[in-house]
């Protein structure tokens, strides 16, 4: 195995090992809060398919409007994925979040759709 000089490297070398570092704490950052919001969504769709109007899903109804504005105030674009454009010129859909291409590029998509489901389901549920 052969001994590596932290002094013998350049400044470039450096520099990529810090890009690739946050770039990696960005993504793994970015699929928490991934992962996050489908707990708080499929808790929706669990409250409302049982009938469960409680504060809880009022606390998750709040998220995702907090979710909403700011992906609004930003342009319909999440916070980390700009932020992860600093460290990439990458054009994939999933550079900032570790998921297949495919998911990352409809993950809006996909989650508004069903969020609007949700939302008309506890509608019925409120007024029934």
């Amino acid at each position: 195995m052969m001994h590596i000089n932290w002094c013998e490297r350049s400044f470039a070398d450096i520099w990529i090992m810090y890009v690739h570092r946050r770039l990696w704490f960005i993504r793994l950052l970015h699929t928490i809060i991934w992962i996050f919001f489908n707990i708080v969504i499929g808790y929706m769709l669990y409250a409302v398919i049982a009938n469960r109007l409680d504060t809880l899903l009022w606390v998750c109804y709040a998220l995702v409007a907090a979710e909403g504005l700011i992906l609004w105030l930003c342009g319909w674009q999440c916070p980390l994925t700009l932020l992860a454009r600093r460290y990439s010129h990458s054009s994939k859909d999933n550079f900032d979040i570790f998921l297949p291409v495919w998911l990352a590029k409809y993950t809006k998509t996909i989650y508004t759709s069903l969020t609007m489901v949700i939302l008309l389901l506890t509608l019925y549920r409120v007024l029934t």
